[in-house]
């Protein structure tokens, strides 16, 4: 499954950078086995503009963004359990990781990354990880680019 763990995060980074978030692009894929069930990525609820106001104010966007995980479950709008969730470019806060555990998400996988501003909020997430009996698994990111000359066939 290694192959596709690299295919699937290699999406979630795609789906980032539809973000329109200046300082934090994030992107989240929720698959069932080899299939994409839902995407999602940081923004602001539909209808509510991304208004450079709103996104270059950190205290205002914090307050009003919905996180990429959130996003990719509130959209799924079928059942989760058992899934995997692929997130970039960093693993889930502690907010969406408890969601994620709500939603019966069974496997987490993200980039190595360190951000020390989500440093608490992960060790948080960790634990509910771990408490929850959900994997997480953390793939060494090298720069390079994944996925490229895909063999669906497998």
């Amino acid at each position: 499954m290694a192959d596709w763990d690299s295919r699937f995060l290699e999406l979630a980074r795609l789906v980032s950078t539809w973000s329109k978030d200046p300082s934090t692009q994030v992107g989240a894929v929720i698959t069932r086995g080899k299939f994409v069930l839902s995407l999602g990525f940081n923004g602001h609820p539909k209808g509510v503009g991304d208004t450079p106001d709103r996104l270059e104010n950190r205290e205002v966007k914090y307050r009003t963004i919905i996180h990429a995980e959130m996003n990719a479950i509130l959209t799924a709008k079928q059942d989760l359990q058992d899934c995997t969730i692929y997130v970039w470019p960093f693993m889930p806060c502690s907010q969406c990781g408890s969601a994620i555990v709500q939603a019966g998400i069974k496997r987490v996988v993200a980039p190595e990354a360190n951000n020390d501003r989500w440093a608490e909020s992960f060790r948080f997430t960790t634990e509910i990880f771990s408490e929850a009996g959900v994997e997480l698994v953390v793939i060494p990111y090298s720069g390079e680019v994944v996925g490229v000359g895909i063999d669906c066939a497998n």
